[in-house]
């Protein structure tokens, strides 16, 4: 399994230690700094609300299983293989994960059609009237909190994540 580099495992480039070559030298430094900062509260935040989100399907369902919900309510049925794929998990782990979700009632496995030998994994009704509530309620939080901006400053943030996000997936993993 790759593991994706953290941005966060790294403490702050010091201001000594930036290429002295850089726009800004120290002030970049220093903005960027404040960027990692904002990030890593950011990423806590998203991590509390998977895990809230979690608990609200199922109290024993796991970050992981969320994350597996969300990629069959979004995506449709996919087999155990795929799914391990996309969440950059090993087999075993994914095979644990759908197991315990079938356990809750949460997925359900059928033959694929297109191959004897593999299960497609789809999500029960109930699960996904379950996270599409999540989803409701996390959507509304956000309007909450982003409500108040001017909705240039929203489009704005918007364009700066989605350029973030495009020099990310641009080969380019997070430094």
């Amino acid at each position: 399994m790759t593991l994706l580099p953290d941005p966060f495992a790294a403490p702050a480039i010091s201001p000594e230690a930036a290429p002295a070559a850089s726009a800004g030298g120290g002030a970049m430094t220093a903005a960027i700094g404040e960027v990692e900062r904002q990030f890593g509260t950011l990423i806590v935040s998203a991590r509390a609300s998977i895990r809230n989100r979690a608990a609200a399907i199922h109290p024993e369902l796991q970050p992981t299983g969320y994350k597996v919900l969300t990629l069959l309510a979004q995506q449709g049925a996919r087999q155990q293989v795929e799914l391990a794929a996309e969440l950059q998990t090993d087999k075993a782990m994914m095979s644990r994960t759908v197991k315990q979700l079938g356990e809750f009632g949460l997925v359900e496995c059928t033959a694929d059609p297109h191959d004897g030998r593999a299960k497609l994994i789809s999500i029960t009704e109930d699960a996904r009237a379950k996270y599409e509530t999540t989803i409701a309620e996390s959507r509304r939080l956000l309007y909450d909190r982003l409500g108040t901006w001017d909705q240039a400053e929203v489009e704005r943030f918007a364009e700066l994540l989605a350029r973030l996000n495009e020099t990310s997936s641009a080969g380019n993993p997070p430094a």
